[in-house]
C-alpha cells in the first residue's frame, strides 16, 4: 500500500470507531509490507491488545495465500480475543485499481456485555428448543500466538497428540500447516520441528513430498477435467 492509502484508510478507520464508540476496533492490515507487522493503523486497539506494527491475523494469512478472485468480504462473524471476549467482525478487502487485494480493513464490535445481557435475560423470554451457537474464532496479537494456534489446529485436526503421532499423522498435520500459510511465517520451521519431534531436514522432506502429491492431483483433475 502506498502512503497516500495508508493515510485514506487511517482517516477511514478513525471515523468508524469514532462513530461506534470505544467498543469497536478498526484494524488497517498492509498486505504488501512485511508479514509480520502487517498492522499499519488501528482504532480502539485495546479491544484485542493489539497496536501499529503488530503481526497478522488468520484472516491475513489466508489473503496472503489466496488469489485476489478468490476472497470475498466477511461481514458480521463471531471472533474472540485472547482475554476470552466475543467480538463481532467484518473483514473488507481493499483492492487496487487492477483489482488485486492489497489489504485488509477489519471492524471488530465487542459485544461480550451485550451476550451478558442476553444470558441475563433469555431464559425469561426464550422457549425451550437448543439454538446453534457459531464458535468464535481466536483474534492473535503477534505471529508467535498465530503459529502456536495454527500448530493446535493441526494437532484436533489429527485427534492425538503429537508425541503419539506416526509419520503420516505428522504429514497430515504439517499438510494443514503448510496449506495454511504457517509456513509464511517468520521462524515457523523451528517451532514445527520442536512440537513435532522432527529434524528440520525432515520437515522440508515431508514438505516437498506434501507438495508434489498436491501438484501431481491438480495435473490429474485438469486431465479428467470436462467441459465448461
Amino acid at each position: 500500500m502506498t502512503q497516500h492509502e495508508i493515510e485514506f484508510y487511517r482517516r477511514l478507520a478513525h471515523g468508524i470507531a469514532a462513530q461506534f464508540g470505544p467498543r469497536c476496533e478498526v484494524v488497517v492490515h498492509d498486505l504488501e509490507c512485511d508479514a509480520d507487522h502487517s498492522i499499519v493503523a488501528i482504532e480502539n486497539g485495546s479491544v484485542s491488545g493489539r497496536h501499529v506494527g503488530d503481526g497478522p491475523s488468520h484472516i491475513v494469512l489466508e489473503a496472503k495465500k489466496a488469489k485476489g478472485g478468490q476472497l470475498e468480504d466477511r461481514i458480521g462473524y463471531l471472533t474472540r480475543t485472547r482475554d476470552g471476549r466475543i467480538l463481532r467482525s467484518s473483514t473488507i478487502y481493499l483492492r487496487n485499481q487492477r483489482g488485486r487485494v492489497i489489504g485488509i480493513l477489519a471492524i471488530n464490535y465487542d459485544i461480550s456485555m451485550l451476550l451478558a445481557l442476553e444470558d441475563t435475560i433469555s431464559p425469561l423470554i426464550a422457549n425451550a428448543e437448543d439454538k446453534n451457537h457459531e464458535e468464535p474464532e481466536h483474534i492473535t496479537q503477534n505471529v508467535a500466538d498465530l503459529l502456536d494456534d495454527l500448530i493446535n489446529e493441526s494437532i484436533r485436526l489429527v485427534g492425538k497428540p503429537a508425541a503419539l503421532m506416526t509419520k503420516e499423522d505428522k504429514m497430515k498435520a504439517i499438510e494443514f500447516l503448510d496449506t495454511s500459510g504457517a509456513m509464511m511465517i517468520t521462524k515457523a520451521g523451528p517451532r514445527i520441528c520442536e512440537v513435532f519431534s522432527i529434524s528440520k531436514y525432515t520437515l522440508y522432506n515431508y514438505l516437498d513430498d506434501l507438495r508434489t502429491r498436491r501438484a501431481e492431483g491438480g495435473k490429474k483433475a485438469e486431465k479428467t477435467q470436462g467441459p465448461a
